[in-house]
């Protein structure tokens, strides 16, 4: 029992760095926002306690409303392609026979770059006017689209710019296929099976809880998505692409809490940012765990 409590001791001195930090800059801010969102707080001034009504301003804002749909769009627009095309490069990677630490690497790099440099590669690349991928599209006789200042077009150019950084999805997915035993490959083969029908009926099954979890943290962060489109649409000075279409929900937040210095409004809006993150996980555990095979899992 002694040397128990001395390794107990002994692991809790060793972390104690961890909990510090995570008591004084994750905890008691958390705390501190569920008080913060009960009171009218500008910074300058103490809070002055209002009790609920910023939640009822927040319910009765159009802002918000705006936000959360575009926020919403977003995710349920991106997370399905970012998955899709995780899968198609992991699997492609899957197969090169050689190079495949080169190609990992080249694969995650993207995934290094500064958020705020994607930002504003968005404006260079989706210009309606001198953008590559409208010169590009002009190549083959397609006339591009205004991806930054038609509001239909703004976040399928998010969208498809959120597609540079699925290089570490990439990664995990490859790590997951190479787990699935082969003779199950083979036994398929025996059976005639085609690549497609190997790819459906043995390598997605087996790989599931990859991809769910892959669904699951792809989600959170688009509900929280900020920095890419606060730049390329609402960065400091940019009046010349600023448009509703690309107000997300965080953007909307940071604006209440550092632009106007609405903190006790911003607190609240970050609550029910979270309580609404956990209602959407909750819903995607419940709905899609059937679909998930775990190994040593019985029917």
């Amino acid at each position: 029992m002694r040397v128990r409590a001395g390794e107990t001791r002994a692991a809790l001195l060793f972390i104690s760095p961890w909990i510090i930090g995570f008591l004084v800059f994750t905890a008691w801010p958390v705390i501190n926002s569920a008080y913060l969102s009960l009171t009218d707080y500008d910074v300058i001034n103490d809070p002055n306690f209002i009790g609920f009504d910023n939640y009822v301003t927040l319910f009765q804002d159009p802002k918000v409303r705006l936000a959360l749909r575009n926020t919403f769009v977003f995710t349920v627009m991106s997370v399905p392609v970012q998955l899709v095309v995780s899968l198609g490069l992991a699997l492609l990677l899957n197969s090169a026979a050689r190079a495949t630490g080169f190609f990992r690497t080249v694969f995650f790099l993207p995934k290094m770059t500064p958020p705020v440099a994607i930002g504003i590669l968005l404006l260079l690349l989706f210009n309606g006017q001198s953008g590559l991928i409208n010169s590009a599209l002009g190549l083959f006789g397609i006339e591009g689209p205004s991806w930054t200042t038609d509001p239909d077009w703004v976040k399928p150019g998010l969208v498809l710019m959120s597609l540079w950084t699925v290089g570490a999805s990439v990664i995990i997915i490859l790590a997951a296929l190479r787990a699935v035993p082969q003779q199950l490959y083979d036994s398929a083969l025996v059976d005639g099976a085609g690549w497609w029908r190997r790819t459906l009926r043995i390598t997605v099954p087996m790989i599931s809880p990859t991809l769910f979890f892959l669904f699951v943290v792809d989600s959170i962060n688009a509900l929280q998505s900020f920095t890419e489109a606060y730049t390329a649409f609402f960065g400091s000075g940019n009046t010349t692409y600023s448009n509703d279409a690309a107000l997300f929900y965080v953007i909307y937040l940071f604006q209440q809490a550092f632009e106007f210095l609405h903190m006790g409004y911003a607190s609240a809006l970050a609550w029910v940012l979270f309580v609404v993150i956990m209602v959407v996980t909750a819903v995607q555990i419940l709905l899609t765990r059937r679909y998930v095979y775990y190994e040593g899992d019985r029917p």
